[in-house]
């Protein structure tokens, strides 16, 4: 399969825009939902102040790509769907607002059906293997049409106001500016270098950090298509939920503040990437207020082998872990976790096409017979593993390898997870 998208030029602006010259920009706005990041808005710049009172959701209209990574060949990246408006607005900067009121400003802000499976921005990257890597698109397809004309404030209060732009339905415009991310532009790199070999990383701290306070860590650990391949920085953060999650109540259920840290291993082997890690986060853990009684693991599919040999070579770091549709601990890293009484909660699709469920089983054979042989009882074990296996129904896209889905839209497994301490040494 080629990766190549022949005669297709996607982000190179006002190419066929002509006749409406009163738009200054257009700006795709993007949220990461359960299964990835996606287009969720468009803000289309004026030269003044726009008229809210005569904008509806017909005044523009928006088409985008129906390409998910998960499902579709590269191929289809240029096939475009209508994408349903569900509110417009005014705003002074090109960025949504969570009241969706209008307020005085150049900017109208499109917001998207966030329902539609459509908008997806992670495509494949490169195919080393017969296992792909993937990125953020960097030339979102997302066109934009102005339907209808768009007027300023008239200067007296009353009336439509100035003709911004006139109306153009034969015209479709491509975004002229980068994206907004919401919530993933906020993530801060850094890099971690031992043994010639380099570990990216990104990492969100609260709004108003103080190093002089003490933060619960979320270390999230991505599937194997998220690993650093040289051209794909920050994919771990947008491609599904795990990471930007622990920053939302809607998500967690509370508003503590919690320092997320995603890396993006090179994909050289479990073992190998997990001695790298663990180095990365002993030195993290000294640059930055980290409560060191919660210190947290949560994993998508292939993240599970950095886990189990992390939890196995150092169990000192970790209050707690989170395993979705992984692979199976093995019996000494399960007697190595069962030592340290790591509480865990793992997730596993009853149709997972890529992990068979029988690895989840036998993960959670190995730990109940580790903590059984160390004379804990049923009682005990229940408290300190958690096992959840989904049927399809409970998957809100068709992709039932992901547990993730069904483990965070549920919720009560986040919740769990940061209620986890370790003891006062």
């Amino acid at each position: 399969m080629t990766l190549a998208t022949s005669g297709v030029a996607y982000g190179s602006g006002r190419d066929d825009a002509g006749a409406n010259e009163g738009i200054r920009s257009i700006t795709p706005i993007t949220t990461v939902y359960t299964y990835g990041q996606k287009v969720s808005a468009v803000a289309v710049e004026y030269g003044d102040v726009v008229n809210p009172r005569e904008l509806d959701n017909s005044t523009f209209s928006v088409q985008d790509t129906l390409y998910n990574f998960r499902f579709n060949p590269i191929e289809d990246l240029p096939e475009l769907t209508d994408r349903p408006v569900v509110r417009t607005y005014v705003n002074t900067t090109a960025a949504t607002r969570a009241d969706h009121r209008s307020v005085p400003g150049r900017y109208v802000i499109v917001e998207l059906d966030p329902n539609q499976n459509a908008g997806w921005t992670v495509i494949v990257s490169k195919c080393p293997t017969f296992l792909c890597t993937v990125k953020v698109n960097p030339d979102l397809p997302t066109r934009v049409v102005q339907r209808r004309n768009v007027y300023g404030q008239p200067r007296y209060g009353a009336g439509r106001g100035p003709v911004l732009a006139k109306a153009a339905p034969g015209t479709s415009r491509r975004a002229t500016g980068k994206a907004v991310n919401q919530l993933v532009d906020e993530f801060r790199y850094g890099s971690y270098l031992s043994g010639g070999m380099v570990l990216p990383y990104h990492y969100h701290l609260p709004k108003n950090y103080d190093p002089a306070k003490k933060y619960p860590l979320m270390l999230v650990l991505p599937g194997h298509g998220m690993g650093w391949d040289g051209d794909n920085l920050l994919v771990q953060v947008a491609a599904d939920i795990p990471a930007t999650a622990w920053l939302q109540p809607k998500w967690t259920g509370g508003n503590e503040d919690v320092i997320v840290l995603a890396p993006q291993n090179q994909r050289v082997g479990g073992p190998a990437e997990a001695d790298l890690l663990v180095k990365m986060l002993d030195q993290f853990l000294t640059d930055f207020a980290v409560d060191r009684r919660r210190v947290y693991a949560t994993t998508v599919s292939y993240g599970s082998q950095l886990a189990w040999n992390a939890f196995a070579k150092r169990p000192d770091l970790f209050a707690g872990g989170l395993v979705t549709g992984g692979f199976a601990v093995n019996a000494g890293q399960a007697a190595a976790i069962a030592a340290a009484e790591i509480p865990l909660w793992v997730t596993h699709g009853v149709h997972d096409h890529l992990l068979n469920i029988s690895l989840a089983r036998n993960t959670r054979t190995l730990l109940t017979d580790a903590y059984a042989a160390r004379g804990k009882t049923p009682e005990q074990i229940g408290t300190l593993l958690h096992y959840t296996e989904y049927e399809d129904a409970a998957f809100s896209l068709p992709d039932y390898h992901a547990a993730y889905g069904p483990t965070y839209e549920d919720g009560a497994a986040l919740r769990w997870l940061l209620g986890r301490s370790r003891p006062q040494a």
